[in-house]
Order: structure tokens, then C-alpha cells, then sequence
């Protein structure tokens, strides 16, 4: 089952990065975030290690607040800029 989370979470990577990051400049670091938990779930499956808890876990909830916050940032900007334009698509 480790291994299926794993690809999954680098199908959902790739296509943020090579689909939409075309779209929006952000899907880039987004899709970056997801191929990096793809190899975490990875070496989690590997090593049979359990990384989602101690110094690990904490490592992965950092990682993933600040691509949390970058998202956040990213999503504010975008409706910033949307309201600045009446609305209307660029």
C-alpha cells in the first residue's frame, strides 16, 4: 500500500509541474512539495522505516507548513489580482 501512496503522490506532481504549472507559476513549487512526500512515502515503504513520526514527522510537518503557506500566498495574490481586474481573466 506504500508504494501505490508513493506513486500516486508522483502522478499528482508531475501533472501539477508539466499540466497546469503552464496555468499558474505556482504549480511548480506545489508539484515540487508533492514529488518530495512521493519520495518520502518511498523511503517510508523501502526502509520500512516509520518517518512520519519524531524528528522525522516533525522534519514532514515543516516541509509541509511551508508549502502550506506558499500556497496560501500564492491563492491571496491570485484573488488580489482578480479583484484588481473586475473579475475578468487575463
Amino acid at each position: 500500500m506504500t508504494c501505490l501512496y508513493a506513486v500516486l503522490w508522483v502522478l499528482s506532481g508531475l501533472i501539477l509541474i508539466v499540466r497546469m504549472g503552464r496555468e499558474n507559476r505556482v504549480f511548480y513549487p506545489i508539484g515540487a512539495f508533492f514529488l518530495f512526500l512521493g519520495a518520502w512515502w518511498a523511503a517510508a515503504g523501502i526502509t520500512g522505516r516509520n518517518l512520519f513520526v519524531g524528528v522525522w514527522g516533525w522534519t514532514l510537518r515543516g516541509v509541509t507548513a511551508v508549502a502550506l503557506a506558499l500556497a496560501v500566498a500564492a491563492f491571496a495574490k491570485e484573488r488580489r489580482k482578480d479583484r484588481q481586474n473586475g473579475g475578468k481573466e487575463e
